[in-house]
């Protein structure tokens, strides 16, 4: 019976230990589908068993802007306080989301911390594949209602590059 419980524990120790995290998760570059430009670093990260994204650097605005077009306060936001007077590096813009498989998650918001809008969100990973995708990509989905929405397709990322956009 020792060995049965050894063999289990060990098991189990193991596959804690090489568990990958989602894909979905890690450092990205968030680019204006419009512009193709570089607008913010993000930091995507799960809390709880929900998906975050948070700004780390913005490529135009200085590090400490706040968001002041911001409603005071928004339905399930993450953060307590006052949105329209944090600041738009380290707020959690992404919330709530919840995983539907590896690398997709729904049911969550986002909110421009621009112009205050907030819409429903959905993210899925798109690996690199040489064709459609030469690199790993992040489709961040940001919807009113119906399917109608936008997306952007954000790259993949690191610490360092996501966190030092500011000229």
């Amino acid at each position: 019976m020792k060995k049965i419980f050894f063999i289990f524990f060990f098991l189990i120790t193991a596959a804690l230990c090489f568990a990958q995290s989602d894909p979905a998760e890690g450092y990205w570059l968030s680019i204006d589908e419009r512009t193709n430009v570089i607008t913010a670093g993000w930091h995507v990260y799960q809390e709880g068993g929900k998906l975050y994204g948070k700004i780390l650097s913005l490529s135009t605005f200085y590090p400490g802007i706040k968001a002041e077009n911001c409603k005071d306060s928004y339905r399930d936001f993450p953060v307590a306080g006052r949105v329209s007077q944090m600041s738009v590096n380290g707020t959690p813009w992404i919330y709530g989301l919840t995983k539907h498989r590896n690398g997709e998650w729904s049911g969550g918001r986002v909110i421009n911390p621009e112009d205050g809008k907030d819409y429903a969100c959905k993210i899925i990973f798109r690996p690199a594949d040489g064709r459609r995708y030469s690199v790993d990509t992040l489709e961040m989905r940001g919807e009113i209602g119906l399917g109608i929405g936008r997306s952007q397709f954000w790259q993949k990322s690191d610490f360092q590059t996501a966190s030092n956009l500011w000229p």
